[in-house]
């Protein structure tokens, strides 16, 4: 009889060893690594001889194509964000910070559905059933019909959600929390997680259930737990913001029948989340137009553009080596520009420290955002503010060219919504608006915009001596 081999896998990424070690290979933890039996079946016991299959049938790519019934929460900006609602039989992840904003919003979702007489079920494995009245009182859903529970059982779970009628939404609150008695090992560990959501999503698919899962992140900001999790989902969801801000955002990073570069804007109120129909009124309400350094970027966040202001400070430096920081965009691209406004434009920033800054606590991912970081650093170091009705948008190559960026149209409709009327983007843009009231400059290389910087300061410095 052969031997029964063991593995040892850890808890925080799901990397699978031979022998155990103090620190796991893969993330790097250390004492996160525990030992499982391989040979242990969905049952617990030892797994049987597998049998025979049976064929399946076979079609073809052509046919009738039927669109995903859909649960619609009446919550726009939740709506937006899964692609038009909540899919029957389909298992959603949502991931954030503690007290980012999951629970809220989950449960003003059930109380919207309980209201148009959906059967919700929302399973609390982490509050008791007193502390989630609670806020249900606090977000004025305590008169929905929203069947509740505190467990972290999973055969009783799924026990209780088959006792009845079939539910429409089930929400579990959180996946660390589960535990299953098929499974040797505390809850929260790798093998405790991965069987609870193979569970909730085989009732999910069995019954037409819509299931969201509720997960904790790691510091570095990645769901906690093996990252199959998240391929085993049909959608992830990830909850964003500062608690320093007002705002939240529900950024979408899978989805099987969506959109996955969607967001839904929401401000967090003492009545819970309120969703924003225009997040680029909320990042630009406090800015400061007369401010060097200060340039308007409009950007695409799925669908929807967004317009944010980029901040930046230049100041001579006291150290031997300049300090660069960065919030809320990429270092390494904040480095890359700054070496083509030294190499192509003559900038010289090599003595200066340099800090950029997305105000609001917004996050920046595309490279559209290029031509409004280099303004804004020219424009700091210049001490020279730039136009307060223009919108900055445009890839800067390693060349200097600006090249175009998709979406123009839409970034430029709604800068003019919001009261801009000019606008810098790269000369080879496409789908200009035909009917526009807007100023275009057209830019062809970074130096055209550093020496149009320059020439307003040239044109300022003449007006004020004409003035004396």
């Amino acid at each position: 009889m052969a031997k029964a081999r063991t593995q040892f896998i850890c808890q925080n990424c799901g990397t699978v060893h031979s022998r155990w070690a103090g620190k796991c290979d893969g993330c790097g933890e250390w004492n996160t690594i525990i030992e499982e039996d391989p040979t242990a079946g969905i049952g617990g016991g030892p797994s049987r001889a597998p049998k025979k299959g049976r064929p399946v049938a076979l079609t073809t790519l052509s046919g009738e194509i039927e669109d995903a019934p859909r649960i619609q929460t009446g919550i726009s900006e939740l709506d937006r964000v899964t692609g038009g609602g909540f899919v029957r039989g389909s298992a959603l992840l949502v991931g954030g910070d503690p007290g980012i904003g999951k629970s809220t919003v989950l449960m003003q979702a059930a109380a919207a559905l309980s209201r148009r007489k959906h059967r919700v079920i929302y399973v609390s494995g982490e509050e008791a059933v007193a502390q989630v009245r609670l806020r249900a009182q606090r977000l004025g859903a305590a008169d929905s019909d929203v069947l509740l529970a505190a467990e972290t059982n999973v055969e009783d779970i799924l026990a209780t959600l088959a006792d009845g009628k079939r539910p429409d939404l089930v929400i579990i609150d959180s996946i660390q929390t589960l535990w299953s008695d098929i499974v040797d090992s505390a809850p929260g560990t790798v093998t405790q997680v991965r069987t609870g959501v193979q569970a909730m999503i085989r009732f999910a698919k069995q019954t037409g259930t819509a299931v969201v899962l509720v997960g904790h992140v790691t510091k570095e900001g990645q769901i906690a737990g093996p990252r199959v999790v998240e391929h085993m989902v049909d959608a992830v969801l990830y909850f964003e913001g500062d608690r320093g801000h007002h705002y939240r955002i529900l950024r979408t990073v899978k989805n099987r029948f969506g959109p996955t570069d969607e967001i839904g804007v929401f401000e967090m109120s003492d009545r819970g989340l309120r969703e924003v129909a225009n997040p680029s009124e909320l990042f630009l309400g406090e800015r400061n137009e007369k401010s060097p350094g200060a340039a308007v970027f409009a950007g695409m966040e799925g669908t929807r553009p967004v317009l944010v202001e980029v901040q930046a400070l230049v100041a001579p430096t006291s150290l031997g080596t300049p300090r660069r920081a960065v919030v809320g965009w990429d270092s390494a691209r904040l480095s890359m520009i700054l070496a083509v406004l030294e190499a192509h434009c003559g900038v010289r920033l090599g003595q200066h420290d340099v800090y950029l800054n997305i105000a609001g606590g917004y996050r920046i991912s595309e490279p559209a955002a290029d031509l409004a970081v280099a303004s804004a650093l020219v424009s700091s170091l210049a001490g020279l503010a730039l136009p307060a009705d223009c919108v900055y948008f445009g890839e800067v190559s390693l060349s200097g060219a600006i090249r175009p960026v998709a979406h123009t149209a839409q970034r430029l409709k709604e800068a003019e919504k919001l009261g801009f009327s000019q606008a810098v983007l790269p000369s080879a843009s496409t789908e200009l608006p035909k009917n526009g009231n807007g100023r275009w400059s057209e830019m062809e290389s970074l130096p055209d915009l550093v020496a149009r910087i320059a020439g307003s300061r040239s044109a300022l410095r003449q007006t004020e001596g004409e003035d004396e």
